[in-house]
């Protein structure tokens, strides 16, 4: 049976911890030329229905370093520019690759092309979560040695956006205490919010959240899409911002998380950004390492 990698909720915690330990032994083996090909021979198709820099890059990088073929697939390059079905799409597809790589707005439309491949269906971005960087998030935690039940996060700013939305399942996942510091209007969605259980607080105060925390976090205040409302945004989310004040209320060795790309002097100040506490990149970097683990994971053969 098909194993798809669509949210957080897909793995228990023992695959979760394997996967984290896979992409420290990738991370390793990258700088030998040792480094194994577990997808060598074959195709992984790469649906781009928003723009990307770092999901596009890591992913087509990693397929590639792992022996296999990465074909980018665009709507307006394909027939899904001219309405074909996504469940004609995915069963397309599955004849010709070994997996498909999807990055959307809607996450009903990676559910359904799931529901109709044959082939893995990995979630590269939707609007509800945003599973390959939490879980590359995760493992950076775990390499600062902070990866610890009980462990203090405070999300900072929109709470209803996607990385909110995974880092509430990282929660509940990995014993974490997540703190959400976010406008009224802006909380995270109810049904995901209440499958954390006691693992998440939504407070509107960013000073109550960033009291004590071990880790910052946040995104940007207008994402892909929400254009229209950016004037309105900007007004709605002033304070909801990392600063050197926040900071100073974290633990000492706090460290500064971001998603990026990162819009500096709204959601997080410039020192806060590049000072000695952000993490920021090396999140980044580890997009690759994490994502090499999941494509072996679900489609590799491991030797």
């Amino acid at each position: 049976m098909k194993k798809d990698f669509l949210s957080l909720t897909d793995l228990s915690l023992s695959e979760a911890e394997c996967l984290l330990k896979r992409a420290a032994e990738f991370k390793a083996l990258r700088r030998s030329s040792s480094s194994p090909q577990p997808l060598l021979g074959k195709s992984v198709a790469m649906i781009f229905l928003k723009s990307s820099t770092r999901t596009r890059v890591s992913f087509e990088v990693g397929i590639r370093e792992l022996g296999g073929y990465p074909l980018v697939l665009s709507k307006d390059g394909t027939q899904m520019g001219r309405g074909e079905p996504l469940k004609d799409t995915a069963r397309v597809l599955s004849g010709y690759v070994h997996g498909i790589v999807i990055r959307t707005a809607a996450h009903a439309e990676v559910e359904e092309l799931a529901r109709w491949a044959t082939v893995p269906v990995i979630n590269a971005l939707t609007d509800r979560c945003h599973p390959c960087q939490v879980l590359a998030d995760v493992f950076t935690l775990r390499e600062q040695g902070l990866l610890q039940p009980g462990l203090r996060v405070a999300f900072i700013g929109d709470g209803s956006n996607n990385m909110v939305h995974s880092w509430i399942l990282a929660a509940k996942l990995f014993g974490l205490h997540l703190m959400v510091a976010c406008p009224r209007a802006f909380r995270p969605d109810p049904e995901v919010l209440a499958s954390a259980g006691g693992a998440v607080t939504v407070v509107e105060d960013p000073k109550e959240a960033a009291a004590g925390a071990g880790v910052l976090y946040t995104d940007v205040w207008v994402s892909m899409g929400q254009e229209a409302q950016k004037s309105e945004r900007r007004q709605v989310f002033q304070g909801f911002q990392i600063n050197r004040e926040l900071i100073r209320l974290a633990q000492p060795e706090v460290r500064i998380m971001h998603c990026l790309p990162a819009h500096r002097g709204e959601e997080i100040t410039e020192d806060a950004l590049e000072g000695p506490n952000s993490v920021v990149f090396a999140q980044a970097e580890n997009r690759l390492h994490v994502q090499k683990a999941i494509l072996e994971h679900l489609l590799g053969d491991r030797k």
